[in-house]
């Protein structure tokens, strides 16, 4: 691709400059992937060299260490306590015995289990008091990958401690040597609501986040390893069972599982995850032009009652939305109002298929969401507009700028530029949103080809509703729920990479300060 110097790009034409940022975009996407994993390969390697430095300076410490640094190596705290540090030492020690003891007791077993998922699943025997067959239940899948995945984390958290425990007492020992004193457990307490606030003030939401938020993606991300569906839900029917990459398999085959002339699954997850690009794009960029445009109209001098019709805009955000996307269905159906009124007028003869249509239902859906979406819109960007220098709109009036190129130069690029990153947000929300689409149209109406795929598939089903059908349907394939869940999330993620190091509000973060 050609790079044009920036006198020479000024002489191109309107077009050429389009076509000439267009490609520059659609050039950087692989550029700018291949230098997120050539990050990656180098934090990868900064990373492995700190480790081998920090087992380095363990090793050494044992060996040249003192005999109670010796003994902290296996007695966690230990060295603290006889140093004096009594209250860092006994929560070592303390952390270290609950660990034994939860791995004697419980964690042991559930790290035995973790290969298999269980080895007896549930069985009828017959019962000679109520003389009939009764279901004796075993083993439980679920939650051995459940607190088996709980138990890696607990060990990993363990690692962790003895190494801070460790390197605490290689560097205590060398205070010691050096003549100076150590920190008292009044000193630790009083830095824990001084200096050392901000890790206070962050222990219990950092917890929170691993147990009920990286703890679930996970176990999330392992069930895509299985075979857990509703006939092996793991307890009160059959177990399940680690199967590898074959759920990986069977999304990306392109052999039909269904009658002839159905589609494949990785036929109908293209299909999907094309309508769900397509539905994010205009329902963020038809929402955020639109929704400017009447914040503009309403703040442009003359208008009068200008807090009445923001008012009445707002309403549409005050209503729950699981109140009026419902009733506007019912409005769009074959014999709801608008069919009624139209046909009542004359203008139409028989109903419009609104839900009933693939095309249809998809322009429709994406009309319906304006709707929806103009009022936040028109809040978010109206205190933007406000903010505006209104010296730049006079100097380009007296320069001769109509409203359009106002518009065009002002505007535009001052808009882009704050809400650059909301505008990623809000793409990447509208992918994954359940909502509209699941109470307007259900993911209907029903694609015939794809009913060799798990669900009810739908022409307007995005990847998350179709997520939602496969874990409730008869079948519940939770298994292949996952997969699509990871595949949503590497989608997502490699969307957001490569617009969020193209955003001019990130790149030239100071060209509007």
């Amino acid at each position: 691709m050609k790079r044009y110097s920036d006198m020479e790009y000024l002489r191109l034409s309107k077009w050429q400059k389009f076509v000439y940022k267009l490609v520059s975009f659609l050039v950087g996407i692989p550029l700018g992937i291949g230098h997120f994993f050539a990050k990656i390969g180098s934090a990868i390697k900064n990373g492995c060299v700190k480790f081998g430095g920090e087992c380095k300076e363990i090793a050494v410490g044992f060996v040249h260490g003192d005999w109670k640094t010796k003994i902290s190596y296996v007695v966690m705290g230990f060295g603290n306590i006889a140093r004096g540090q009594v209250l860092r030492g006994l929560l070592f020690l303390l952390f270290e015995a609950v660990f034994i003891f939860y791995m004697i007791t419980t964690g042991g077993y559930w790290m035995s289990m973790l290969p298999s998922l269980g080895k007896q699943g549930p069985e009828s025997v017959y019962n000679p008091v109520l003389d009939t067959n009764t279901t004796v239940y075993h083993d439980n899948s679920f939650k051995i990958l459940l607190y088996g995945v709980l138990t890696m984390f607990f060990i990993v958290a363990f690692v962790y401690t003895w190494w801070v425990n460790v390197k605490q007492n290689i560097i205590a020992e060398k205070i010691v040597k050096s003549g100076k004193k150590l920190r008292s457990g009044k000193d630790d307490l009083r830095s824990l609501v001084d200096d050392q606030f901000h890790k206070t003030l962050l222990a219990l939401p950092m917890l929170g986040i691993v147990m009920f938020t990286v703890l679930p993606i996970v176990f999330m991300v392992l069930v895509a390893f299985t075979n857990y569906d509703g006939s092996h839900n793991g307890y009160s029917n059959a177990l399940f069972t680690w199967v590898g990459f074959k759920n990986f398999g069977t999304l990306f085959s392109w052999t039909s599982t269904g009658a002839a002339g159905t589609q494949s699954y990785s036929a109908t997850f293209g299909e999907i995850l094309v309508w769900t690009l397509m539905w994010a794009f205009f329902a963020t960029f038809t929402n955020y032009f639109m929704g400017m445009g009447v914040a503009m109209a309403i703040n442009k001098k003359g208008i009068r009652l200008k807090k009445m019709w923001r008012t009445i805009l707002v309403m549409t955000v005050a209503i729950p939305q699981f109140i009026s996307l419902l009733y506007v269905s019912k409005m769009f159906a074959q014999n709801g109002l608008i069919n009624q009124m139209l046909q009542g007028l004359g203008w139409i003869k028989s109903p419009l298929p609104f839900w009933d249509d693939p095309i249809w239902a998809r322009v429709t859906v994406i009309i319906i969401n304006i709707w929806i979406g103009i009022p936040y819109l028109m809040l978010i960007t109206t205190g933007i507009l406000m903010n505006i220098p209104a010296d730049l709109y006079e100097s380009a009036k007296i320069d001769g700028a109509n409203g359009w190129q106002q518009f065009r130069k002002i505007t535009l690029p001052y808009m882009l530029f704050i809400t650059g990153p909301y505008l990623l947000t809000s793409f990447t929300g509208n992918m994954n949103n359940f909502n509209v689409i699941y109470l307007l149209t259900g993911g209907g109406p029903t694609n015939a080809a794809a009913s060799g795929a798990a669900g009810s598939v739908g022409y307007t089903d995005l990847l998350i509703t179709w997520l939602f059908k496969i874990t409730t349907g008869s079948e519940s394939q939770y298994y292949l729920a996952s997969v699509i869940g990871i595949m949503v999330f590497v989608v997502v993620a490699l969307i957001s990479l490569v617009v969020y190091n193209v955003l001019p509000s990130i790149k030239n973060e100071e060209d509007f300060q």
